[in-house]
């Protein structure tokens, strides 16, 4: 495909006919985001976005699969460059250009000044990512779940997206710290998304750097970066949203469970640590849920499963007693004087009994235990 030129630049294109092939993503076809990742524009003029050229990153990557979604940008072509020449002449513009202006679909955020943020109680600066998401994204949460745009659960949906996905993009771009504090981390971690994606620019000891090679490679990035956005938000609302609901029930029925209030059982097995404790919060339960019991889908026995400080902290806010870690079957029972008992975990976060009525005195009688 023929570049586009100036008379100082050739802005190259990248001919992304599909971002994404069949091959390797796995996601059935009748998603409506996926259907649109796979689809060809009918436009009669394809539109044009534009990022820079060079070393890419996790945003500007992802800004531009997410335009590529909207009915606007369907299909649209990606030319990289940082020719203020060129990139005028574009229809969007990401991550370059020193520029946001939403009326004219340009999406930078490193001039001075910039501070924009998502709004609805988030602070973290906006990246090229959360900027185009800011504006498209509910478009794209109703696309999938087939609601008009202005749906409460297409708002839920938008803002879980972005909690759970978009805005560890904007914080890594933007060198915020997951944790406000001085100390050197434990450990290094190199397997986040936008990780990932850094590791697909070209090697600085390849002996191909070619400006095809390097489009290339970015192609690679947006075939990973939206894969994984069509699959969070194939996630959050095909299973997370009907999640919510099943979880709201049981805390409202808990205390039919136990008096103290402090235990729940599903109804049904749902991701509900997603939820707990926003939903704690919302619900304004005082004194929180210390146990959650739910049926283990693959062996029919019941599972008793202490509920954590917080959604990212292992530790268990009450864990099961000390007495009953590391044991089994029927000599976790002897000890625990609970018929049925299966097991404890070491750490004393989960554990394990024959029955529903098992599993509840175990909770019962984890809550009385020192």
């Amino acid at each position: 495909m023929a570049a586009f030129r100036s008379s100082t630049f050739c802005g190259r294109i990248i001919p992304f006919a599909k971002t994404m092939t069949k091959r390797n993503f796995s996601f059935r076809l009748s998603c409506p985001l996926v259907r649109a990742a796979f689809s060809i524009s009918t436009a009669s003029a394809v539109k044009r976005v534009g990022t820079h050229n060079g070393s890419f990153h996790c945003d500007e990557v992802l800004a531009c699969f997410m335009l590529r979604l909207t009915d606007k940008f369907r299909d649209a072509q990606i030319i990289r460059t940082r020719d203020p020449q060129v990139l005028d002449t574009l229809d969007a513009v990401v991550d370059v250009g020193g520029v946001y202006e939403p009326r004219r679909d340009r999406y930078d955020h490193h001039q001075r000044g910039f501070g924009e943020v998502l709004g609805h109680g988030f602070t973290t600066k906006l990246s090229s990512a959360g900027l185009v998401y800011k504006h498209y994204g509910t478009e794209l949460i109703a696309k999938d779940v087939e609601l008009h745009e202005g749906h409460p659960d297409v708002h839920r949906l938008f803002l879980a997206v972005y909690k759970n996905f978009i805005e560890a993009v904007d914080a890594t771009d933007n060198g915020i710290s997951q944790y406000e504090t001085d100390q050197r981390p434990r450990y290094i971690n190199n397997t986040s998304l936008s990780s990932r994606v850094g590791g697909l620019n070209l090697d600085c000891v390849d002996p191909d750097v070619s400006s095809k090679k390097e489009d290339e490679a970015f192609q690679r990035a947006m075939e990973l970066a939206g894969s994984e956005f069509l699959e969070s938000v194939l996630f959050y609302a095909r299973s997370w949203l009907p999640a919510r609901s099943i979880v709201m029930e049981c805390i409202s029925m808990r205390k039919n469970i136990d008096p103290s209030g402090e235990i729940m059982v599903l109804n049904r097995s749902c991701p509900w640590k997603l939820h707990i404790f926003e939903l704690e919060e919302e619900m304004k339960i005082d004194p929180s849920i210390k146990y959650v019991i739910y049926q283990d889908d693959r062996s029919e026995k019941w599972r008793l499963q202490a509920v954590a400080v917080s959604f990212s902290n292992f530790e268990s806010r009450k864990p099961l007693p000390v007495s009953w870690r590391g044991l089994e079957g029927d000599k976790l029972s002897k000890v625990a004087g609970i018929p049925g008992c299966v097991f404890v975990h070491m750490s004393g976060f989960i554990g394990g009994n024959k029955t529903c009525e098992g599993a509840l005195a175990m909770a019962r009688a984890s809550l009385c235990a020192a």
